[in-house]
């Protein structure tokens, strides 16, 4: 049925949302105030500035560390807001 009205995708990326939590660890899930996925890119906005330059300097490894999560490339670029 997914494949059927071609649902995959989005359901990836409720997944990758979804997920947050779980693969950052809930310290950085407190620090976050708002993820969301569009057009292969993940934003998340933060409230922590030190958090944010140290995740900046991890944006590749967040983003395998996401699409292992999924089990297929969902993101391909990670924006810190």
């Amino acid at each position: 049925m997914v494949k059927a009205y071609r649902l995959q995708g989005k359901l990836n990326e409720v997944t990758v949302v979804s997920s947050w939590e779980r693969v950052m660890g809930k310290a950085v899930a407190l620090k976050t105030k708002e993820v969301y996925v569009n057009q292969g890119r993940l934003f998340v906005r933060l409230t922590s500035a030190p958090l944010k330059h140290e995740l900046l300097m991890a944006k590749s490894r967040v983003a395998e560390l996401i699409n292992s999560e999924v089990g297929e490339t969902v993101i391909n670029e990670v924006i810190f807001l």
